[in-house]
């Protein structure tokens, strides 16, 4: 009599098991992923909104700190970098954001900033929406306080 030992059981998953977890899982993704991106895409104007009403206020701290708002060529920097005008700098207590940075808009764009401002609003603080050009419609409107425009000439 010969004793046979039993073969040890094999643990594991073969190469099918996985790649139809994998295909699933695929799937799946192809499904959830576009709904995510989509919603992520509709709010990008609600997000932009939010910002510029947050930059607002550290640019309102800043002039209460400084006495004065940003010019157009110090702009949103003003809230992050100390001014190299020294009467300036004594009085700045920044940074006025919580990073070193301004952020940008939801579409990767800088928010646009102009003491020049209309509606009574003492500067111009915007986003150029999707497209980055000023005006447009839908997703690509302008979003924020925008600056008080030129007249156009009249048509002949």
């Amino acid at each position: 009599m010969s004793l046979q030992i039993p073969k040890a059981r094999q643990h594991g998953f073969t190469i099918l098991e996985i790649t139809v977890v994998l295909a699933l899982i695929a799937v799946i993704m192809g499904l959830i992923v576009p709904r995510i991106m989509g919603a992520l895409d509709r709010e990008s104007p609600r997000i932009a909104l939010i910002q510029v009403k947050s930059l607002r206020g550290s640019v309102e701290n800043l002039r209460l700190d400084i006495g004065r708002y940003p010019s157009a060529q110090e702009g949103l920097s003003l809230l992050v970098a100390k001014p190299s005008d020294a009467a300036i700098s004594a009085r700045w207590r920044g940074p006025y954001l919580e990073t070193d940075q301004v952020p940008l808009d939801p579409w990767g764009k800088p928010y646009q900033y102009s003491p020049n401002a209309a509606n009574n609003q003492p500067f111009a603080l915007y986003s150029f929406g999707k497209d980055g050009k000023p005006g447009g419609e839908g997703d690509d409107a302008d979003i924020g306080t925008l600056p008080a425009q030129t007249a156009e000439p009249a048509a002949k």
